[in-house]
């Protein structure tokens, strides 16, 4: 199968070299650039790539709006590119529908890896960004709260299963926790996901930290918290 990808960068030489680096690999295909947020958006519409791969920073439409827009249209995913990695940029990509978010210092390996990982239906993040969404939650000043009434959809199953995707656990080690089969595995995080609106397991800790279910002194996601470290994804 040929993972088909659009490339959004406004530096023409940086869009190029990314489309460069992807473009040969065997499993991939470049099927469009674009130079700012709408072209990007109507790229997708257009070629109906796989993986969009999006800079933050864009004239006419940013990053962050073209991949709302793009998640919200169909089921193409975003791996998104920056040369900052501040909070605030963090948590509205994430919060977009993003499934990846790298730093533009990126290795070419690591950069192939991510998009191989995003297209396969994980999700990804560098380990800085990582750490800063592990540190907004995991606070010592945090107080746990009462769980937000909105996990009340959930059964008692599926919220354990919800707590054990935001310790970073895979499917297997959540299935040996539960002493249940893989296959009930991906059934609870299945409906996790459908019962909650989210997109993806980061979504699923993220929303996990948001609404009291992990607090502070609570195990981080596994492969947070090691500086250097190549990006990890988010396991089934």
């Amino acid at each position: 199968m040929t993972i088909r990808v659009v490339v959004a960068d406004d530096q023409e030489l940086v869009r190029s070299g990314f489309a460069m680096i992807l473009d040969v690999q065997p499993d991939m295909e470049v099927v469009a650039e674009a130079g700012d947020g709408a072209e990007a958006v109507e790229a997708v519409r257009r070629h109906d790539p796989d993986v969009a791969l999006l800079d933050i920073r864009m004239p006419r439409m940013d990053g962050i709006e073209a991949c709302r827009a793009i998640s919200s249209a169909g089921d193409c995913r975003t791996v998104m590119l920056t040369t900052f990695d501040s909070d605030e940029y963090v948590y509205e990509a994430l919060h977009a529908g993003a499934s990846g978010f790298l730093l533009k210092d990126v290795r070419r390996d690591d950069l192939v890896h991510a998009v191989r990982v995003v297209a396969r239906g994980d999700s990804l993040l560098a380990p800085s960004v990582a750490r800063r969404l592990v540190e907004q939650y995991t606070r010592p000043t945090a107080r746990r709260r009462r769980p937000d009434p909105r996990l009340d959809v959930l059964t008692g199953r599926e919220r354990q299963t919800l707590l054990l995707l935001a310790r970073g656990m895979s499917n297997a080690e959540i299935a040996a926790e539960l002493v249940v089969s893989d296959h009930t595995v991906k059934t609870h995080v299945g409906n996790v996901l459908a019962k909650l609106g989210l997109r993806d397991r980061i979504q699923a800790v993220i929303c996990a930290y948001e609404t009291g279910l992990v607090a502070a002194g609570d195990p981080p996601p596994r492969g947070a918290s090691r500086p250097g470290s190549s990006p990890a994804p988010v396991r089934d």
